[in-house]
């Protein structure tokens, strides 16, 4: 009880380095949601709304790779990023652009599968009206996209909460270094086996934290998304 006092005390009185590790945290998984956002919504709304050659397979990829093992993906990146790999010239790697991107490679399926899930109904209550009133595809595709943005501001929180709790591809890609790339969950592990428990219990009182706002997030706009649907019918 003593070491988690201690913790909170460090929370409520914005320890300087406590909460560098934090904002670094939200930078890099946030950076990471955006990102992903902005690829995996229109891509998933794409697969939910037409037919083309090579759907099918895109659709069970974004599937599955939900699933991606966080050390596959921080390896993947990692021979991308390292000096004999394509992208080594960008002298990203064991840099927070490093741990955007294999966050985001996490996060995508998400997102894309999610907002698929979200758009598909709404598309096929549409598609009828749509072809009566001759809807261009790009426009038919944006009213479903808006209709369904309760369901994809759903999947966007579920990428973040991925995102922010992510620790081995961070940690391959990031090298955990003090100042530069330690976040919150490579700090946890780190502290912990130094045997500093104060420390790594702040950061994961504030990943508890993060993680129930998420939650409460995700099912307040269920909530008001199928209020919003029952006022509308």
């Amino acid at each position: 009880m003593e070491s988690l006092g201690v913790a909170f005390g460090l929370v409520v009185r914005f320890d300087a380095g406590l909460w560098a590790v934090i904002g670094l945290s939200l930078r890099v998984s946030l950076t990471a949601v955006l990102v992903a956002t902005l690829i995996g919504a229109p891509l998933g709304a794409v697969l939910a709304t037409r037919q083309f050659r090579g759907r099918q397979v895109l659709v069970v990829l974004s599937g599955a790779f939900m699933a991606l093992p966080p050390v596959v993906v921080g390896l993947a990146v990692y021979l991308l990023l390292s000096r004999a790999g394509p992208l080594g010239p960008l002298g990203l790697l064991f840099t927070p652009g490093a741990m955007i991107i294999a966050q985001t490679v996490l996060i995508l399926p998400i997102i894309t599968a999610l907002t698929l899930q979200a758009v598909a109904p709404v598309y096929r209550d549409y598609k009828g009206l749509f072809a009566a009133h001759d809807v261009a595809p790009l426009a038919a595709l944006r009213i479903a996209l808006w209709d369904a943005r309760f369901g994809v501001a759903t999947g966007i929180l579920a990428g973040f909460g991925r995102a922010i709790s992510e620790v081995g591809a961070v940690q391959i890609v990031g090298g955990n270094i003090d100042g530069v790339t330690r976040v919150m969950t490579t700090t946890i592990a780190l502290e912990t086996s130094k045997g500093n428990l104060e420390f790594a219990l702040a950061l994961g009182l504030v990943l508890i934290v993060l993680a129930l706002l998420v939650n409460l997030a995700i099912l307040g706009l269920g909530r008001f998304g199928r209020r919003f649907e029952e006022a509308r019918l």
